[in-house]
């Protein structure tokens, strides 16, 4: 599963307000050439979007914003296929592990990564990232966290996401721009395409000289 995500090296973080745009939201996101989403449990959407994304068979659909064990559940039920959470919730990380989903809890510093370690984990969310320094800082914390990898969330764009994955340390980055909300509720599918597209390809790594 952490294959699959590292492959593709991004995860969209969706905001759906309406589950009916779930599947042509998936499609058009595999037509851009991503293969891996994450969902979030920021609208009552969060679910249902889950469950009809998740019927994509080339698409691996996640579940973002779990704040809680009960959310968790929900986001099992649904076939999540892994969980991210914006903070450390000791208790959201117990019950993923219960369930044998892989969980990426967020840090923002050193005590939150120490104890992402103590939990068995090693990829984290780094949330949010610009504002907490962005690539100096991912960079910081990397130097006595050797084994840990970091998902940078929070003000990453095509304009830097080749930026933060050039960093050894970076697992993969999300982000919202191939997925904003405007474009979701107009349906503007072909552009969420473009986008998609766009990022994937500045993800890629330089060809050598």
């Amino acid at each position: 599963m952490t294959a699959a995500i590292a492959a593709g090296r991004m995860l969209p973080v969706v905001v759906l307000e309406d589950a009916a745009a779930a599947t042509p939201l998936a499609d058009a996101l595999v037509a851009g050439g991503l293969r891996s989403v994450e969902v979030t449990f920021r609208t009552a959407a969060a679910a249902d979007a889950i469950r009809a994304m998740s019927t994509n068979p080339d698409l691996l659909v996640g579940a973002g914003t779990v704040l809680s064990p009960a959310q968790v559940d929900q986001a099992a039920e649904a076939g999540a296929k892994f969980v991210l959470s914006p903070g450390f919730s000791p208790s959201v990380v117990k019950r993923c592990q219960e369930l044998g989903l892989p969980v990426f809890p967020g840090v923002a510093t050193a005590t939150e990564i120490q104890m992402a370690l103590d939990a068995g984990l090693e990829i984290v969310k780094f949330f949010p990232a610009e504002q907490l320094g962005g690539i100096p800082m991912i960079k910081a914390l990397a130097a006595p966290f050797r084994s840990v990898r970091f998902i940078p969330t929070g003000g990453v764009n095509t304009g830097n996401l080749a930026d933060y994955l050039a960093v050894p340390s970076v697992f993969a980055v999300g982000g919202t721009w191939m997925v904003a909300p405007d474009l979701l509720r107009a349906g503007r599918w072909d552009e969420v395409t473009a986008l998609t597209a766009a990022a994937v390809a500045a993800a890629r790594p330089a060809p050598e000289a």
